[in-house]
């Protein structure tokens, strides 16, 4: 009787004695690697060191912004002159002059001596802004009428030198310090008037105007 083989059988060859099982081999490829898990409770410990971090990170930008804040209440504060006060009060000045018939200009500066407002009546001299800005510059400068500036040189001639300080200085009545409360808080100049008086009278109206202190010289 003869003996057919199968044709759907694969030989297959013996395993050596020294032969592993793949699945016990490193490097098959049927070997899978499980990913390594972190463990919760060292993830949270991550978690709170960030936080920590970030925690400690806006502590420290807090703590730098109020340290400015405190800086900058520490700094002085000075009284500043609004716009809308200078404009009304060298309106007021022009309005007064020109009702007693006179063609002025009226200037009004700052603390600092720099030009916040000034108003040149139709047919004013073209010096007058010049000197009411001038006037204004010294009145603030000062703190002090320049009428009562020119009668002080009067009766201290060595004095003179003081209207040689700069070239914004200008000894001459029309000029009255802006105080408001107790603080000067710039200065207002008239020039154009036929006398300084009148002067004085046109800057004295623009300080009443913004509820300034009366300045003009009591023998005015």
């Amino acid at each position: 009787m003869e003996f057919v083989e199968p044709h759907n059988l694969t030989a297959v060859a013996p395993l050596s004695a020294s032969a592993e099982p793949a699945e016990a081999c490193p490097s098959s490829p049927k070997l899978r690697r499980t990913p390594a898990r972190i463990s919760p409770r060292l993830d949270s410990r991550g978690f709170l060191r960030r936080r920590v971090k970030w925690v400690s990170l806006l502590t420290f930008a807090v703590a730098i912004n109020w340290t400015n804040v405190a800086m900058a209440e520490d700094l002085p504060r000075d009284a500043v002159l609004p716009l809308a006060l200078a404009t009304k009060a060298v309106s007021a000045a022009v309005e007064k002059c020109a009702k007693d018939g006179y063609k002025v200009t009226a200037a009004v500066v700052d603390k600092a001596g720099v030009l916040r407002a000034m108003m040149r009546a139709d047919g004013a001299g073209p010096h007058t802004p010049d000197s009411s800005r001038k006037k204004a510059y010294t009145a603030a400068s000062t703190g002090r009428a320049t009428s009562e500036l020119g009668e002080l040189i009067v009766k201290m001639p060595h004095l003179q030198e003081l209207g040689r300080m700069n070239d914004s200085i200008l000894i001459l009545g029309g000029g009255l310090p802006i105080q408001i409360g107790n603080e000067v808080v710039g200065g207002i100049g008239v020039g154009g008037a036929p006398g300084t008086h009148f002067d004085d009278a046109c800057a004295q109206a623009g300080l009443d105007a913004i509820g300034a202190a009366q300045k003009t010289p009591a023998s005015k």
